[in-house]
């Protein structure tokens, strides 16, 4: 599975990230890639991204001074915009569901 990084294994990459490590946990990370036809960098690059995009996607505690807090609010209790595409998603019966008798 590709990380929802925007970025595609073909672009070259223009940073480097260097980490230490223990032998044996080197060796379980090349073991874990090599099972899934991936080099290190390929596997460990994936994986990190992968988390880290979990990381901010589980957050339930935004800090907000006043003036940030008074947008969200006011955004929250706005009425919502008319979005066709989201319309026909939420009416539209899911592809198990199509034959099925009411």
């Amino acid at each position: 599975m590709q990380p929802h990084t925007g970025m595609s294994n073909h672009q070259n990459r223009d940073v480097t990230i260097n980490i230490r490590a223990h032998q044996r946990q080197r060796d379980l990370i090349d073991r874990a890639a090599e099972s899934l036809g991936k080099n290190r960098s390929d596997f460990m690059l994936e994986v990190a991204c992968r988390e880290a995009e979990a990381v901010l996607l589980d957050r339930r505690l935004f800090m907000l001074d006043d003036e940030k807090f008074q947008e969200f609010m006011t955004l929250l209790d706005a009425p919502p915009s008319v979005n066709a595409n989201l319309r026909t998603l939420l009416t539209t019966k899911a592809p198990w569901e199509q034959g099925a008798k009411a």
